[in-house]
């Protein structure tokens, strides 16, 4: 249910513009500053927890800025990469969502593979990659993590609760889960999700005392076939996250929609 065909890979570009939009009315001009430090950077690295597989990754930052931001770590779903979700002009978005207001971050994104963020019989460890080599990754690149922010889709929106909480709630300033891909058994997984029962147990989200305690955001369709389960996975948390239930399907139109206010709701918590 989680895996999206490149066509309808969400546009992370396109929604923060969407963003600045909503909020200003038009663009940046790009030109009216000068960049401290690039907008965009990109690079790969053979990570050691996905067994030696080289990792694209990538950082947009809005412009004009010379300090170190703190990141908000983009998880992609199943059948993307770091690329679907940098497609589309973060850039521009970031400069915008600024211009419009809020305060400047940068946005993360890297390739996880299909794997649930999590580690697998195989041995391959996307969330060990994340946590131990991105994280040190992005110190080096002038970011700033001592705290950052997870938001993901489908796959990644189940990522983002599980990495999050592992990394904690002094690190974790917010996470953002979007149509996560939750089930509330293990035989409901979609296959391939998880290795067995074992594995559905050791990387469950539910009841994780983490979550509590981390500002949440969880946005769904009602229309989304994992609806009825985030609705109950909802329910069990000590106390109603941000976002809600609003007509829409598992897609990149229901997604885009969202975006807007699932960054205006990040920014102000990541850099407080």
């Amino acid at each position: 249910m989680s895996k999206l065909s490149r066509r309808d890979a969400l546009r992370l570009g396109i929604g923060l513009a969407a963003t600045g939009v909503a909020l200003t009315g038009s663009a940046l001009p790009l030109a009216s500053r000068a960049a401290a430090a690039p907008t965009y950077v990109d690079g790969t690295f053979v990570s050691a927890a996905r067994g030696g597989v080289r990792t694209h990754w990538a950082i947009a930052r809005p412009p004009g800025q010379d300090g170190p931001l703190r990141p908000v770590i983009a998880l992609h779903g199943k059948g993307q990469t770091a690329a679907d979700v940098m497609a589309g002009g973060v850039e521009q978005g970031l400069a915008q969502a600024v211009e419009a207001g809020l305060p400047p971050f940068a946005v993360v994104a890297v390739d996880g593979g299909g794997g649930y963020w999590h580690r697998r019989a195989s041995g391959e460890d996307s969330g060990a990659m994340v946590l131990t080599e991105l994280l040190p990754l992005l110190d080096e690149q002038g970011l700033d993590t001592s705290r950052v922010a997870f938001l993901g889709w489908s796959m990644g929106g189940y990522g983002a609760l599980l990495l999050g909480a592992r990394l904690g709630p002094a690190r974790t300033a917010a996470i953002c889960a979007v149509s996560p891909a939750l089930w509330t058994a293990p035989g409901a997984a979609a296959p391939g999700a998880f290795d067995d029962a074992a594995d559905y147990q050791a990387n469950s989200v539910w009841g994780l005392p983490e979550l509590n305690e981390i500002p949440l955001r969880i946005d769904c369709g009602t229309g989304d076939p994992f609806y009825a389960a985030t609705k109950q996975f909802v329910a069990q948390l000590a106390r109603p996250p941000a976002g809600g239930f609003s007509p829409g399907g598992h897609d990149a139109a229901f997604w885009s929609s969202q975006l807007p206010g699932e960054i205006a709701w990040l920014a102000p918590l990541l850099t407080a």
